[in-house]
C-alpha cells in the first residue's frame, strides 16, 4: 500500500488559541509580544496585523506608531510545543500516527484511513472542516511523502498531490519549501535559484559539491528516494479499528451497533493471526473536541465477538456521548497467542483451562469491577502468607506442590489481627479469646505448631500456631508470637478461618 501524508501548518498558531479564549481580540489586530534586551519584541501575529504590515520581530512600539490601534499580549512561554501536542493528541480521530512538526505544523501518516471518510478530498475537507469550526487558520496538503505534503502545504497553490506527482508538484516551488538551511538557500539565490526545477535534474556530483549532503537529502525525502519517519506522539497500537460515523451517534443502540462492528473486524484479523484479545479499549471521539473511553479485560485470551460484546454492553453506560459521538476506534491493548483446543463428543470433566469458565469469571468482573477474583498458586516460603501467590491467569501451572501434611485454614488473612487471649498456662491454647469486641469461649484446639522465622530474610520471634473452636463451632487459626516473658506478654493474632 502507497503511504500517504497529511501536512498542516497553522499560519496564526497562538494568536488563534487566544482569540478562542479571549473573543474580544477577534475583530482588532494584535500581536504577541515577550521582553527581549528591555524592549517588547512581537513574537506572534494575527491576520488582521499582518495585513496592516506588522511583521514578527518588530518592537511594539514602533508597530504602534503605524498602527496605534494594535493591541498587544504578553506571550506564554512554551505555548507552542504544548499547543501542538495538544492538537496532536486530538487528531488521533484521523488517524493514530501524528507528530510534531515544529514550530508551526503537524504531520499525519493517513496510510489506509481516507476511505473511511469516502476518500481522500471529503478527508482533507473534513480536517479543514473541523479546525476552521475552532478558529484555527490552516493550510493543508496531502502527498506521498511528509516533505512534498509540507512543501505544497506551505508554498503550493493546492492540496492534493496525486501519488507519484510529488515531483511535478515540487517544480514550481521556491528552494525553501525543502526545508533547507538559511546558508544553503542563500547560495542558491545569489546563482539565480528560484524554484526547485532549476536544479532538480542537475548532476549529484555538482550539487554536493556546491551545496553538501544536505541539499540532496531533502530533495531525495520530497520525492521518496530516502525513506523519511515520524516520530508519533502517541505509539500506536498495532491492532487498531476505527468507524467513523456519517451521523453524531448519541443513543444505546447506535454505540451498541458500532462496539459490533469494529469487534467482528478486530476479531476477524486476529483470528487470522492466531490472537486472541486480553485487554481492549473502546474510544468515542464527540464532536465537541472531547474523548470518551471504556475498556474491558479477559482472563484468557478470546475472539468471541459475542463474548466481548456482552463486557463491552456493560460498559456503554460509561460512555457519556453528549452532543454525539462522531468516531470510534477498538484497540487491543494486550494480546497473546491463541491456544488450540480439542474438540470432543463428551466433556466429563472441566479444568481451568475452559473458555466457560473464563467467560464467566470475566462477567462477573465486569458487573462487579469492586470485586477482586483472584486464583491462587502455592510458593515456597516459610511464613504462611509467604507461601501462596495470587495470579490473575486461569492458565500456568504452580512451581511447588500445596502443602497437605498440615491443616491449613480456607482464608487467610493478608494482615493477622490481634486479639485479647485468656490462657490458663502459658504453653496452653486459650480458654477465651476476644476479637472485635465480641468473647469467644474455646471448646476445642489442636496446637502448638511453630514456625519460625526465616533468618536470613528477618529477625525477630517465631509463631506458635493453634487450631481452635469456639462454643458455636465456628474454627479460627490463631497463634502467639515468641515465648511468654514476665515483663511483656507475648501478642496473639487471628490469621485465618476454617470452614
Amino acid at each position: 500500500m502507497q503511504q500517504r501524508f497529511v501536512s498542516i501548518w497553522f499560519c496564526y498558531l497562538k494568536t488563534d488559541w487566544f482569540v478562542r479564549r479571549h473573543q474580544n481580540l477577534k475583530d482588532i489586530p494584535f500581536v504577541l509580544a515577550e521582553v527581549s534586551h528591555g524592549r517588547k519584541v512581537i513574537t506572534a501575529i494575527n491576520p488582521l496585523a499582518q495585513k496592516e504590515g506588522i511583521a514578527v520581530g518588530m518592537v511594539v512600539a514602533d508597530a504602534r506608531a503605524s498602527v496605534p490601534q494594535l493591541q498587544a499580549v504578553d506571550d506564554v512561554p512554551g505555548l507552542n510545543e504544548k499547543l501542538l501536542h495538544a492538537i496532536g493528541q486530538w487528531c488521533d480521530r484521523f488517524t493514530p500516527v501524528v507528530a510534531v512538526d515544529a514550530p508551526h505544523g503537524l504531520l499525519l501518516n493517513v496510510t489506509g484511513c481516507a476511505h473511511l471518510w469516502g476518500g481522500e478530498t471529503p478527508y482533507l475537507k473534513e480536517i479543514q472542516r473541523r479546525f476552521k469550526e475552532y478558529g484555527y487558520h490552516t493550510r493543508m496538503a496531502i502527498a506521498d511523502t511528509p516533505g512534498a505534503a509540507w512543501a505544497v502545504a506551505r508554498y503550493g497553490n493546492k492540496s492534493m498531490v496525486q501519488s507519484g506527482k510529488q515531483s511535478d508538484a515540487l517544480m514550481d516551488l521556491p528552494p525553501a519549501a525543502l526545508r533547507l538551511s538559511v546558508p544553503i538557500l542563500e547560495k542558491l539565490h545569489k546563482l539565480g535559484f528560484r524554484n526547485i526545477k532549476g536544479f532538480m535534474h542537475m548532476q549529484r556530483s555538482a550539487l554536493r559539491r556546491r551545496f553538501g549532503k544536505e541539499l540532496l537529502l531533502q530533495l531525495d525525502k520530497a520525492l521518496g528516494h530516502e525513506l523519511e519517519t515520524l516520530l508519533p506522539i502517541l505509539p500506536p497500537a498495532e491492532y487498531t479499528e476505527r468507524l467513523p460515523c456519517l451521523e453524531p451517534i448519541r443513543t444505546q443502540a447506535g454505540i451498541e451497533i458500532a462496539i459490533q462492528k469494529l469487534l467482528d473486524q478486530l476479531c476477524t484479523r486476529l483470528q487470522k493471526e492466531g490472537k486472541g484479545i486480553r485487554n481492549a479499549t473502546l474510544k468515542g471521539y464527540r464532536v465537541d473536541g472531547h474523548m470518551v473511553s471504556t475498556a474491558v479485560s479477559t482472563v484468557l485470551p478470546s475472539v468471541n465477538t459475542h463474548h466481548l460484546f456482552r463486557l463491552f454492553e456493560l460498559k456503554i453506560p460509561e460512555l457519556e456521548p453528549d452532543l454525539g459521538i462522531e468516531m470510534f476506534t477498538l484497540e487491543a491493548t494486550a494480546l497473546e497467542d491463541l491456544q488450540a483446543q480439542q474438540e470432543t463428543l463428551f466433556e466429563i470433566t472441566g479444568n481451568l483451562a475452559d473458555k466457560e469458565l473464563a467467560e464467566l469469571v470475566d462477567r462477573i468482573s465486569s458487573k462487579l469491577p469492586s470485586a477482586r477474583i483472584h486464583r491462587y498458586l502455592p510458593v515456597e516460603g516459610y511464613w504462611p502468607e509467604q507461601s501462596i501467590q495470587a495470579t490473575p491467569k486461569l492458565t500456568g501451572e504452580p512451581t511447588t506442590a500445596w502443602r497437605t501434611d498440615k491443616q491449613r485454614p480456607v482464608e487467610l488473612l493478608n494482615t493477622p489481627r490481634r486479639i485479647e487471649v485468656t490462657a490458663p498456662i502459658p504453653d496452653y491454647p486459650p480458654m477465651l479469646f476476644t476479637y472485635m469486641g465480641a468473647l469467644h469461649k474455646v471448646t476445642k484446639a489442636d496446637g502448638p505448631e511453630r514456625i519460625e522465622r526465616a533468618w536470613w530474610m528477618d529477625r525477630g520471634y517465631h509463631r506458635d500456631y493453634y487450631a481452635i473452636e469456639d462454643e458455636q463451632g465456628r474454627r479460627y487459626w490463631i497463634y502467639r508470637l515468641g515465648h511468654y516473658d514476665n515483663t511483656q506478654p507475648p501478642g496473639w493474632f487471628l490469621h485465618g478461618y476454617f470452614a
